[in-house]
């Protein structure tokens, strides 16, 4: 072999030995895959990008829950006897129990409008009512100014009582006087009265027996047909 062949062999050897360490290097610069990012909220994968950076993750706050505050501690008990209990803050709604004599009954509110409180009624299922505090015959244990103002709105119906015999009535409780049916003053057998359970003794005779007892209820007429001698009548 001549000498200018054996120098081209071993150029060509050089320059392809070189190309393949080139090569090798170029292969092991370059990344395999790509990387991702995980949501920490939603645990999703998101795909990684290098020209926006991730905003720090952010947790949503908790949210404050505010306990309601228990009422404070008033009761109101009946003393030297019973007291009705009524559904609204007046004498002229209808009693829908007795607070009984030493029994005691939580307080939970109490009418802007006048001295009556809102109570849970004892020994019930949760039903409410109301109480005056005006009587003698009530006792308050508690701050009541603590309690929450309550304005009753439901208006109750009125009641009457109507003397319908020819004698002249006189009814308790509430020292009321009823003319008798044929008197000639306009209205006077009849008048408006609160809810309740009354006694109308006849004022004919000298010992005024009872003539009749009856209950009235809002927005009812209660009739004295009645007299004290058991004599019945009918009202026109």
């Amino acid at each position: 072999m001549s000498t200018f062949r054996k120098v081209l062999i071993s150029l060509l050897l050089i320059v392809f030995v070189q190309g393949c360490i080139l090569t090798g290097r170029a292969s092991q610069s370059e990344p395999t895959s790509m990387p991702q990012a995980t949501d920490a909220l939603l645990d999703t994968p998101v795909p990684f990008s290098s020209a926006t950076p991730l905003s720090p993750t952010k947790v949503a706050p908790t949210a404050t829950v505010i306990l309601p505050t228990p009422l404070p501690s008033v009761t109101i008990t009946a003393v030297d006897g019973n007291i009705y209990i009524r559904r609204g803050p007046g004498l002229p709604y209808n009693p829908i129990g007795v607070l009984a004599k030493g029994t005691s009954a939580q307080v939970i509110a109490q009418d802007v409008l006048s001295k009556w409180v809102q109570i849970n009624i004892p020994n019930s299922d949760n039903n409410t009512g109301w109480v005056s505090i005006q009587t003698m015959y009530s006792k308050i244990d508690g701050d009541l100014s603590q309690l929450p103002d309550f304005t009753f709105t439901d208006w109750p119906a009125p009641a009457y009582i109507k003397n319908c015999t020819e004698h002249d009535m006189y009814i308790m409780p509430g020292d009321i006087y009823l003319s008798s049916l044929y008197t000639n003053a306009k209205f006077l057998n009849e008048i408006q009265a609160d809810p309740g359970t009354y006694v109308a003794y006849d004022l004919f005779y000298p010992d005024e027996p009872e003539a009749e007892s009856f209950d009235i209820r809002e927005g009812m007429t209660a009739y004295i047909t009645i007299n004290g001698s058991g004599e019945g009548h009918k009202c026109p």
